[in-house]
């Protein structure tokens, strides 16, 4: 094989999960993808795929990195606005107001590459395509996890996370000719492994009255097992993961980067550098399975 054959760049049509946290990961799959000399030449995503997609499209991943680099504890409590509502925890306002402090809003029709973010419209049940306006409305309709941050009010629509209805938007990233389909699913969980985690934040916090304490008393009450939030959790992750399974199947991606996490949950946003380092590494190995089995054009 000739060694500019191995260098050869190919496009990649390329779609990102949702998974809170955990989508952080996406950025490493971002980066081991042009490391390996992959040009990503559209993207759609969901919920914090459409979060790390945009800011990519937008050519801001890497101001992006280095922010997420100075989150820690204390930072994540700064930038949540509280808010006293019976359909939500969180306003949702302060956290996209900070992000675009170094990434300035634009028209989605107006950035470099095609890019599409998906919500899901709760007075309709369908799912809902950006395609252009306002990248950050975007973002925000489609990171607007259910009970914790406001729902989006747009025209009459009232807008949720895309993740309900559409956690792997491999069917709405833009196709060209050539391109390779490419998805990143960060929403598989090992259950146990979460279980005991949540079990174990519950004993710590019986011994911990400070302010983290206490927002860990509003997501995960005493009683674990059987409580309002942990139920209605843990069943949203279990149908958001099916549907991106199907997903998967329906859309036959050339490469799918599965990406199962045992350790790291929704709010894990101070871990970033560890995240990222496991999309880097998962996207490697996705990539070394895609070439050995014969389907890579110049594998």
């Amino acid at each position: 094989m000739e060694k500019e054959e191995l260098t050869k760049t190919k496009n990649v049509a390329l779609a990102l999960s949702s998974g809170g946290a955990r989508g952080l990961a996406h950025i490493g799959a971002i980066e081991e993808l042009e490391a390996q000399g992959y040009h990503i030449s559209s993207i759609a995503g969901c919920s914090m795929g459409a979060l790390i997609g945009g800011v990519y499209a937008a050519g801001k991943l890497n101001e992006f990195r280095e922010w997420m680099k100075t989150i820690d504890r204390k930072k994540m409590l700064g930038l949540i606005d509280f808010s006293l509502s019976l359909n939500h925890i969180v306003k949702g306002t302060r956290i996209i107001e900070a992000i675009m402090e170094f990434v300035p809003d634009v028209n989605i029709e107006d950035l470099p590459i095609p890019y599409c973010a998906v919500a899901t419209d709760l007075k309709a049940g369908r799912e809902v395509m950006f395609r252009k306006g306002s990248l950050f409305k975007a973002i925000r309709a489609s990171i607007s996890l259910p009970s914790f941050y406001e729902p989006v009010k747009r025209n009459d629509m009232i807008l949720i996370d895309g993740g309900i209805m559409n956690p792997l938007p491999l069917n709405r990233v833009k196709r060209q000719a050539g391109d390779i389909l490419v998805g990143v699913d960060v929403s598989g969980h090992d259950y146990k492994a979460q279980w005991d985690e949540l079990q174990r934040l519950t004993a710590i916090q019986k011994h911990d009255k400070s302010l983290k304490s206490k927002i860990l008393d509003m997501l995960i009450p005493d009683n674990i097992e059987f409580n309002y939030y942990t139920v209605l959790s843990r069943a949203s992750s279990l149908m958001i993961r099916q549907n991106s399974i199907l997903m998967a199947k329906l859309t036959n991606p050339d490469i799918l980067v599965d990406i199962q996490m045992n350790r790291y949950g929704t709010f894990d946003f101070d871990k970033s550098e560890k995240l990222i380092a496991i999309g880097h590494q998962k996207t490697s190995q996705a990539i070394d399975k895609y070439r050995l089995i014969g389907l890579h054009p110049l594998g």
